[in-house]
């Protein structure tokens, strides 16, 4: 379970020295009911815009430790949510300046049986799909219709202008429909399946 990987607040300061407790922004109950509720969703978010699950893991861990020693004042917990996800946010842009790679490989397709039928195909396609977008297409899409965020929460935790959001997400949208119909998607189930293929 993700809640139980977390490095606990007092062994992360011991990590970089005892006067790094100072700085914490939350004590520790309040970090655990903060990571609870956010920890699921971050995740997915890392999950779908890197396409790999170790590097999700450790960005995860590392957002959270930035988000404490950040010594940040939210203005309320939807505000701080959104801090956390720009800090992943700019993690991940970081990693893949760095890597100087724009799409990730995926690991080999999962066996279609009878059980698994139409549904599993669905997710296999919509996730290569995804990756086939640039790294901001997928941010954009993924906050936008599966966290289902506003275009000022995109905007905060982006650090892009709110004002570009709506142009932006509409172009992502765009090319998301480009790729579904190639793949042979009718037009009209596109939205709704794209959406169900994100979410899991």
């Amino acid at each position: 379970m993700i809640v139980e990987q977390i490095m606990p607040i007092e062994a992360a300061a011991a990590a970089i020295g005892e006067e790094a407790r100072e700085t914490f922004s939350m004590d520790e109950r309040s970090f655990r009911e903060f990571y609870a509720i956010t920890a699921g969703p971050l995740r997915g978010y890392l999950l779908k815009v890197s396409g790999d699950a170790a590097l999700a893991d450790d960005l995860l861990q590392e957002s959270y430790f930035r988000l404490l020693r950040a010594g940040f004042t939210p203005e309320n917990e939807a505000h701080r949510k959104n801090y956390l996800f720009r800090i992943a946010t700019n993690l991940l842009r970081d990693h893949f300046r760095r890597s100087k790679r724009q799409q990730v490989e995926l690991p080999e397709a999962l066996p279609s049986g009878e059980n698994l039928g139409k549904k599993i195909r669905l997710q296999e396609d919509m996730s290569r799909l995804l990756e086939k977008l640039n790294v901001r297409d997928r941010e954009l899409l993924w906050l936008a219709y599966v966290e289902g965020s506003s275009h000022k929460e995109i905007s905060e935790m982006t650090g892009l202008k709110t004002a570009s959001i709506r142009p932006l997400l509409f172009r992502a949208r765009q090319r998301m429909a480009e790729l579904l119909r190639a793949r042979g998607y009718r037009p009209e189930a596109a939205p709704k399946s794209a959406v169900d293929g994100l979410t899991k």
